[in-house]
């Protein structure tokens, strides 16, 4: 546990695919001695068929991730807020971005029925930390974790997610923000570039801020 007091006490880290939100939130679950929330890609039965064939896939690899995330959070309102520290990986808001991306029109718009009916009262962060890399580092990190399913994603799907979640963060108002440049540090093999990062974390203040550092040497 840090030595200095963390304000928020549920934490959320976003961004695209290969961007490094899950290995952040690990390190900062363990800074801050805190419980952890993981959306669990890998346990959606749908979504290695999704990358396979997406037009047949995509409504059910969607409805599967929303109600999946919408459970993980009911848990959380459900509990004491107040008792531990929460990081995820996850913001249940951006499950739309793919589903704009990926269902077909009517497919979409039974999902914002069931997206809607499910928002209701769930609990909003103290903090979202967006993570932001270019497509082409994006790709090179998908490649490096070497996990099957996603060397299908193309360039053209990746660089309309990353669109999209600027879009949405541009406009993105429901709690503190802190838009970090990921592409030229390491915040998992690097300490001192993690180290950067946690103490913008310990000093944030509300609003919006920006966060570009530059990688620290081994």
């Amino acid at each position: 546990m840090e030595d200095r007091n963390l304000a928020a006490s549920y934490i959320v880290v976003e961004g695209p695919i290969g961007v490094g939100k899950t290995s952040l939130a690990r390190r900062l679950a363990e800074s801050f001695a805190s419980d952890l929330l993981l959306e669990g890609a890998d346990e959606n039965p749908f979504l290695e068929r999704y990358y396979q064939n997406p037009r047949d896939a995509a409504f059910a690899t969607q409805m599967y991730f929303l109600m999946q995330r919408a459970e993980q959070l009911g848990r959380l309102r459900q509990s004491d807020l107040f008792s531990a520290t929460r990081v995820a990986d996850f913001l249940f808001e951006k499950d739309r971005l793919f589903a704009q991306l990926t269902l077909r029109s009517e497919e979409y718009h039974l999902y914002r029925k069931v997206h809607d009916a499910l928002a209701v009262d769930l609990v909003t962060p103290d903090l979202v930390i967006y993570l932001q890399a270019p497509v082409e580092v994006l790709l090179e990190r998908i490649r490096h974790r070497g996990i099957s399913y996603e060397q299908r994603i193309s360039v053209d799907y990746l660089s309309r997610l990353c669109d999209a979640y600027v879009e949405f963060f541009y406009h993105y108002e429901q709690a503190p923000l802190l838009i970090v440049n990921a592409a030229e540090i390491d915040l998992v093999g690097n300490d001192a570039d993690y180290r950067q990062l946690l103490e913008r974390v310990l000093d944030l203040q509300p609003g919006r801020h920006f966060f570009n550092p530059s990688p620290i040497a081994l």
